[in-house]
């Protein structure tokens, strides 16, 4: 069984930072894209950031020069340095990880999401 467990979100004011972590752990034989997605009430999920097995990365307009995304520790976690954080960014964040099944079938897994609020 795969497991993706997510951390760091709460409550900041505007202007405050961040970090989100995502950890992947079980029957993976290779870990592939990473990502962030965010969730608002009234919109659809959307991509806020992701990261290639060879380290590119790519944002979403709205977060471009305020987040970073980073993968370690052998590639099974990712975070998000979220700064410069404005009320708009208010949702429920999740992550997502492409991974490779030992029987060689590609599928993606969803972390189980987290709370970041910004007040002002």
């Amino acid at each position: 069984q795969v497991r993706l467990v997510e951390s760091g979100g709460g409550s900041v004011q505007a202007g405050g930072s961040l970090r989100l972590s995502c950890a992947a752990s079980g029957s993976i034989a290779s870990v592939l894209t990473m990502g962030w997605y965010r969730q608002s009430p009234g919109n659809q999920r959307e991509l806020v950031a992701e990261i290639g097995i060879d380290g590119s990365t790519m944002y979403a307009d709205a977060v471009k020069g305020r987040f970073t995304i980073s993968r370690v520790n052998a590639n099974d976690t990712v975070y998000l340095q979220m700064n410069s954080l404005k009320l708009e960014d208010t949702a429920v964040y999740y992550c997502n990880v492409e991974f490779r099944r030992y029987s060689g079938v590609v599928v993606t897994g969803w972390g189980q999401g987290t709370q970041v609020t910004v007040s002002s």
